[in-house]
């Protein structure tokens, strides 16, 4: 093991130096710096120390993970260098405010932009998925007239499939007031407020409108995205700014009704507006565009289509396309269909590169089959797409090459449909617009091949490759051990690890942390908790308790060193919410409370309590095999470990 000394000079070395240090904490396994400047890091050199496990930025901050002495690399950096220690911050409203400014400072705009994106999408993601395979289901059981339209049974399935994107402001809302870390259902209600009938209605009504004298212009904010992210990040601020300076008493209810108070009419009179005009000026310039060129039409179209989606102005090329079909076809809708199916290869090209990762071949599976049986793409640009930004150079090449052969052939649609595979009789002459479209998709499943999500992704599916694949499960490495004993003659130990939590049991990969995720601590599971129970999963010692009561460390006579983590990031309730039972040193059997938490209070306060379980020392044995995805109780087998 690497001198704690040393470790401590070099990471501090390599971080920027004391001077580029605004304060730094420790939890359970990983230093956590908040910097002035991450671009000062060597994180090269940093993940090539032998001290250092892998350094990752995340959540503001800058993550250096040593493992289980983390706290004596931490008293040796606090020993030899001035450094203001974090842990006297609290988790108060002016708290977050002068951490995520922090945060902002540190990182470069579209960095920032593009991490609230994702922060925002990545919890629907799974909403998103399985909506589009209703959708998909939908249209095959129309397409062989196994259900009709205007059946009861399909307007339910219907109302299923839609609720989600009609109601996206709402759904918006609530994330991006989570990620930011304010009142999650004020943000929910202001998505809401926007939707609802009174407001809705005034669309129809043919006089000019005003807001206490303001001039007013309604639109259609069902299944926008774009007026809903910049209104919580105008929110956000606001929420801090009233909390800070409204007195204790009347908080509770003066906060969210100024909250909403503000933030409804505001969207309504600005960022809505702002996307009406904006696509208003972007049908003007097609319309100039296409008298140009249909080809360099086709190019720039397809490529900003997926664009125009996400920024909710879309909808303001409808009438163009409409006035289009009415001449005798439309080529605009023809074209978009390149970025449509560029967005199904890109999906499709993930399932190949990644089909050893469960959670990213399933989720771009579904994004594919949904995206070619019924054109529903919003899963893929959402979920993946806006997520990984790799994907979006991508996007726009394979887009535009399809749009471009569009115009190029003269291609149209007929008929008003969805771009999906069953439309196709909408559009003519079929073998060209066949052509284009299919191109779009090669190129996108190919170049997505090729380059990938990025380094986060890719070092999960290494780490599984060089592990011999964590992804099997208990059967199958009991049936291999009992291979290799027959061929090898070799014996092996086999142990069981019981659950220590009530919950759904997931794959490491599935946790939204690259630290645990990329198992640079070492291989296991996590537990989603339905209570707030931790047990002991063996007969063993407690050998080490954090001080914020988040995780703690076992051993048990086969020298199995398990990391139980409570939650993400929850080091920063500094023991908020957590009643620890035992001590370090202390003899536990299977079974023995460890550590009750408020699983209630610590989402309320924001965070994740996903959980993860690992064996901390996993090169000291031969295997670590993980059970099957599924509800667990203390007790029940959730890895077996082969010595």
């Amino acid at each position: 093991m690497a001198d704690n000394k040393e470790t401590a000079k070099f990471v501090v070395e390599h971080i920027g130096g004391q001077e580029n240090v605004d304060s730094l904490v420790h939890c359970a396994t990983r230093l956590r710096f908040k910097l002035k400047d991450t671009s000062k890091v060597d994180e090269e050199a940093l993940k090539n120390n032998p001290g250092v496990l892998t350094a990752v930025e995340s959540g503001g901050q800058y993550q250096v993970v040593i493992g289980n002495h983390v706290a004596k690399v931490y008293q040796e950096i606090m020993n030899q260098y001035d450094i203001q220690s974090g842990d006297d911050h609290g988790n108060d409203a002016e708290t977050n405010a002068d951490e995520i400014k922090k945060s902002v400072r540190s990182k470069n705009p579209i960095s920032v932009v593009f991490e609230y994106i994702s922060g925002t999408f990545s919890p629907l993601i799974p909403a998103l998925a399985g909506s589009g395979m209703i959708k998909a289901i939908l249209a095959v059981l129309t397409m062989f007239d196994w259900l009709g339209e205007e059946s009861s049974t399909y307007a339910v399935l219907d109302a299923a499939s839609n609720g989600l994107f009609y109601f996206f402001p709402v759904f918006i809302g609530i994330s991006a007031a989570k990620f930011l870390k304010v009142n999650p259902y004020v943000g929910g209600v202001i998505g809401a407020g926007l939707l609802d009938p009174s407001f809705t209605s005034l669309m129809d009504v043919n006089q000019s409108l005003d807001f206490m004298g303001i001039p007013l212009i309604i639109s259609d904010y069902a299944q926008t995205v774009f007026p809903m992210l910049v209104a919580i990040a105008f929110y956000a601020p606001l929420e801090r700014f009233l909390k800070k300076y409204t007195p204790d008493t009347i908080q509770l209810f003066f906060v969210p009704m100024m909250g909403i108070l503000i933030m409804v009419p505001l969207t309504a009179l600005i960022f809505g507006p702002f996307s009406q005009y904006l696509s208003q000026a972007i049908a003007n310039g097609l319309v100039s565009l296409l008298a140009l060129s249909s080809v360099l039409t086709g190019v720039v179209f397809a490529a900003v289509w997926p664009f125009l989606v996400v920024l909710g102005v879309h909808w303001g090329i409808t009438p163009i396309q409409l006035d289009n079909l009415a001449r005798g076809g439309d080529p605009l809708n023809a074209m978009a269909a390149g970025a449509t199916f560029a967005q199904m290869g890109i999906a499709f090209g993930i399932f190949l590169r990644y089909r050893k990762n469960k959670d990213l071949s399933s989720l771009s599976l579904a994004g594919t089959v949904s995206g070619i049986v019924a054109g529903v793409t919003e899963p893929i640009l959402y979920g993946f797409i806006l997520r990984y930004r790799r994907l979006i150079p991508i996007l726009i090449v394979s887009s535009a090459v399809g749009g471009g052969l569009v115009g190029l052939f003269g291609a149209e649609m007929y008929s008003y449909a969805f771009n999906s595979v069953l439309t196709i009789p909408a559009y003519g002459p079929i073998p060209q617009y066949v052509f284009s479209v299919a191109v779009s998709f090669v190129v996108g499943t190919v170049l997505t091949f090729i380059f990938g999500l990025g380094k986060e992704a890719d070092a999960t599916i290494a780490t599984e490759s060089s592990n011999g694949g964590t992804n099997e499960t208990a059967e199958e490495v009991e049936a291999e051990a009992e291979a290799n004993d027959k061929e090898e003659l070799v014996e092996e130990t086999q142990i069981d690890i019981a659950s220590p939590l009530d919950g759904e049991l997931i794959p490491l990969s599935a946790v939204e942390d690259e630290v645990f995720s990329s198992e640079a601590m070492g291989q296991g599971d996590a537990i989603i908790p339905t209570d707030g129970k931790l047990v002991a999963p063996f007969d063993g010692k407690i050998a080490s308790v954090f001080p914020t009561k988040h995780a703690i460390g076992l051993t048990d006579e086969n020298g199995i060193e398990l990391l139980i983590h409570i939650g993400m990031d929850t080091v920063q309730l500094e023991g908020k919410h957590f009643t620890n039972h035992v001590e370090k040193g202390q003899m536990i059997k299977q079974g023995d409370a460890l550590i009750t938490f408020d699983v209630a209070a610590i989402k309320e306060a924001g965070y994740s309590v996903v959980s993860p379980v690992i064996v901390t020392n996993t090169n000291d044995f031969k295997q670590v095999a993980s059970e099957k995805s599924r509800h667990v109780t203390p007790g029940d087998k959730i890895m077996t470990v082969v010595k």
